[in-house]
């Protein structure tokens, strides 16, 4: 395209000067020196008719003048001459050589003392036939310039177009161009961006599943480890607790002990239940079902630590998932909103109906929120909020939200979350979205353990 362009701005520019008025010039030296010639011939004529003085000293004057025109176009003498082809040239060269020799021929004719021919007075009845011969001579030469002013119009409506034509190829050139760049940015956009977004995206998952299969492998290991002893002390502590049952001291102990004990089985589960979670039993359950059920589960405890539990569920929403499971990870998410709310505050289960990208493609879903009025999540724990066991409860393991990450993606969904410091968290549970169901389960009330793997995060 950039050598096309070039090519036709150079044949452009070739064509604007082979049209300027000079070059139209060289077309009519011809015409000129043929004019001009018939001037010098009728005048010679006239002086060998009549020997009259004047008449050679008009054919000098005129013969004198050609001489000095000719002299200014002969390519020889003046390298700017319009004369453009070689035989154009060459033919100049040749007719300034012939025209010194016509001279010469004149000046013989001038002085070889021939007398006159005829008689003045004889050429006198030629005066009148001469005078309308001078007449038309002058209306030839001005059609002449008429000619060549509507040769000049012609030349300036030629460049004129010729502009526009150049100003169209540029302002095409340049609208191309643009066009092309547009096209290259949506493409970007709309292509190259989105998977390069989705390369990070999917390297950064890999690199982090890698992580998590061997934290999980190792956890899986440990708690293994650890549960055995636990069961031993476990055992050892009921059969001490008989004995000691009579010393109100020893009882703190043991009740102390024990209570650890519960507290190191329950850390177990949460790292078992991290390692390897279960496959998910999946059912058709409707969203506010499990939202009201979840409330009925959670409103006394929020209640008795003046909290209110909203629920603003929208009907007919239905989605496959575990019902156990599920309600696990809500009821982690809402003792989470409970203890990030100083004092009294709102925490409101919703559901809605959107549309977003699941498994790389744009899918329908139910979105179940838990969203607090508390104070929000700082930047540098927002940074690290799904890391296992990183915690910023002092009692918490940090396997809450990672738990239920992974119980998520289990489902097919994700776990999404918004926050504003100081303005509270919303964090939301995306399923897929199971259209035009009646949802036979869809009231399914059998209650999970609020004590049975929910830790906080």
């Amino acid at each position: 395209m950039i050598y096309g362009l070039s090519y036709a701005w150079h044949r452009i520019r070739d064509l604007e000067n082979k049209l300027k008025s000079s070059q139209i010039d060289e077309f009519q030296l011809a015409s000129e020196i043929r004019h001009e010639l018939l001037k010098l011939n009728t005048t010679m004529l006239h002086y060998a008719l009549v020997r009259n003085p004047q008449e050679w000293t008009q054919f000098e004057e005129d013969s004198s003048q050609l001489d000095h025109w000719i002299d200014d176009h002969d390519p020889s003498l003046n390298p700017h001459t319009a004369l453009t082809t070689d035989a154009e040239r060459q033919v100049f060269k040749d007719l300034n050589n012939a025209y010194d020799d016509y001279l010469a021929a004149a000046r013989a004719v001038h002085t070889n003392a021939v007398p006159a021919i005829v008689d003045p007075r004889q050429l006198r009845q030629l005066d009148a036939f001469n005078a309308q011969a001078m007449r038309m001579r002058d209306y030839v030469r001005k059609l002449s310039d008429a000619h060549r002013d509507a040769e000049k119009i012609f030349l300036a409506n030629a460049n004129e177009s010729l502009a526009s034509l150049k100003k169209i190829l540029i302002g095409s050139v340049v609208l191309l161009l643009v066009l092309v760049g547009v096209m290259g940015w949506v493409i970007y956009r709309d292509k190259i961006a989105p998977l390069q977004v989705k390369l990070v995206q999917s390297q950064n998952l890999l690199e982090r599943q890698q992580k998590l299969a061997t934290l999980g492998t190792l956890a899986a290991g440990i708690a293994h480890e650890i549960r055995n002893p636990l069961t031993s002390l476990k055992a050892r502590l009921y059969t001490l607790e008989k004995h000691l049952h009579t010393l109100p001291a020893a009882k703190k102990d043991t009740d102390i002990i024990s209570a650890e004990i519960s507290r190191l089985e329950h850390i177990v589960r949460d790292v078992l239940s991290f390692a390897r979670p279960s496959d998910p039993k999946l059912e058709t359950l409707a969203s506010e079902a499990v939202l009201r059920e979840l409330y009925g589960l959670m409103s006394p405890d929020l209640e008795s630590r003046s909290l209110k539990l909203v629920v603003e569920a929208h009907p007919d929403l239905y989605i496959c998932a575990d019902s156990g499971q599920l309600k696990q990870v809500l009821i982690n998410l809402v003792r989470n909103a409970a203890e990030a709310i100083d004092g009294i505050g709102t925490v409101t289960l919703r559901s809605r109906a959107a549309k977003t990208r699941l498994g790389g493609r744009e899918t329908q879903v139910v979105i179940l929120e838990v969203s607090d009025t508390g104070k929000g999540i700082p930047a540098e724990t927002e940074k690290r909020l799904f890391d296992p066991f990183y915690s910023t409860k002092e009692t918490g393991t940090g396997l809450g939200l990672s738990i239920a990450e992974r119980i998520i993606e289990k489902h097919g969904g994700m776990l999404q979350y918004q926050t504003r410091p100081g303005y509270g968290t919303t964090f939301g549970v995306v399923l897929p979205r199971k259209i035009h169901d009646t949802a036979p389960n869809a009231n399914h009330n059998e209650n999970v353990p609020l004590g049975s793997g929910q830790p906080g995060a």
